[in-house]
């Protein structure tokens, strides 16, 4: 990339005889290479903040691998806590109608929530119908 033209060794040289015509030239390129270094600003940051969520990503992931296999611990640590009251297969047949009680009580949010969002209209819908009230009013001049 050239030096702009008030740079001399990457030095700043003084401005002060240069006359309105040639500093009004300059702006041109000031502006542009301001632009460039705005655009690779916005790229930098952009490659450390996708690095940055990539990562946290991975370590979500490997913290839901680690919760996916903490379950049937905490399961049959509950089952073995209730088997000294009861016996162990009344205690299984508990915990186990328990997670299914949580497992249909969160399927019903889910289905729930798809509902709702099914309902809502796009902003695609929209626009299609905002383009056919502008045909109708269009045709009716």
């Amino acid at each position: 990339m050239a030096s702009p033209r008030g740079m001399r060794d990457g030095f700043l040289k003084d401005r002060a005889d240069d006359s309105l015509l040639t500093l009004v030239g300059d702006v041109p390129e000031l502006v542009r290479n301001l632009v460039i270094a705005e655009v690779d600003q916005a790229k930098s940051w952009l490659a450390k903040t996708a690095k940055d969520y990539g990562i946290g990503a991975g370590w979500l992931v490997v913290a839901l691998a680690v919760l996916f296999w903490s379950i049937p611990v905490f399961g049959t640590a509950a089952i073995a806590g209730l088997a000294t009251v009861w016996p162990v297969w009344l205690s299984a047949l508990v915990i186990g109608v328990g997670l299914l009680v949580i497992v249909a009580v969160l399927a019903l949010l889910g289905v729930a929530r798809f509902k709702r969002a099914s309902r809502r209209q796009s902003p695609i819908g929209a626009v299609k119908e905002d383009f056919d009230i502008v045909r109708e009013v269009r045709d009716e001049f």
